[in-house]
Order: C-alpha cells, then structure tokens, then sequence
C-alpha cells in the first residue's frame, strides 16, 4: 500500500510573512465590521476552518478564497491594484524594451 502524501507549498520566509500580514489584514477588517469568522465563512461559501486559514496567511489555501473573503468584506477593490504599480516594467518600457505577447521559449542565463 502506497501513502500519499499532500505537498505543502515551499515559500520564500518574505513571501511567508507577506501571506501572514495579510491574513492579519483580513482578520481585523471582519473584527472592526465586528463580524463572527462563522458569518463571514458561510457568505464566502467557505468552512470555518478555511477562513481560519485564510487569517494565518497558510500558502495553502488558493487564491480565488483570498479573493472571496476580501469580496465578502468588501476589500475586492485592493485586489484590482496588486500588480498595478510596475517600476521595473514602466523603466523597461523607457527604455525601449517591447513588451512581448508572450514570454520567449528560450532559456536566459543570468
């Protein structure tokens, strides 16, 4: 008999505690609306124990969840700017540098 084992997705430690603040982030925004974690749980169609994992930052939990709860509390909006801010992509288009329509199949070293 063969034991599968689930794997656990392996962050950087930053990456880590960027998850962390904004499970944080998301607690405290349902405990200022002064909302139970059950309530907020059953309007994002999630389990208790998936809000509860939501708040922990765990690297488990897909993102479209993150995206429900932050809708449920009506955060949906910070969603849209992630990305938004692109220095380094603005500079490269300074430069001249085309913005392809596809990533190149070729591998570069760095």
């Amino acid at each position: 008999m063969r034991i599968i084992m689930k794997s656990v997705p392996v962050l950087l430690p930053k990456n880590q505690r960027l998850l962390v603040a904004l499970g944080e982030r998301i607690q405290l925004a349902r405990l200022r609306r002064d909302w139970t974690a059950e309530n907020v749980a059953y309007r994002a169609s999630i389990s208790r124990k998936t809000l509860h994992n939501v708040e922990t930052g765990k690297p488990t939990v897909a993102i479209g969840t993150y995206l429900q709860v932050l809708f449920v509390l009506g955060l949906e909006k910070d969603f849209e700017n992630l990305g938004a801010s692109d220095p380094l992509g603005w500079k490269l288009l300074d430069l001249g540098v085309l913005t392809p329509k596809r990533a190149s199949k070729k591998e570069k070293s760095e």
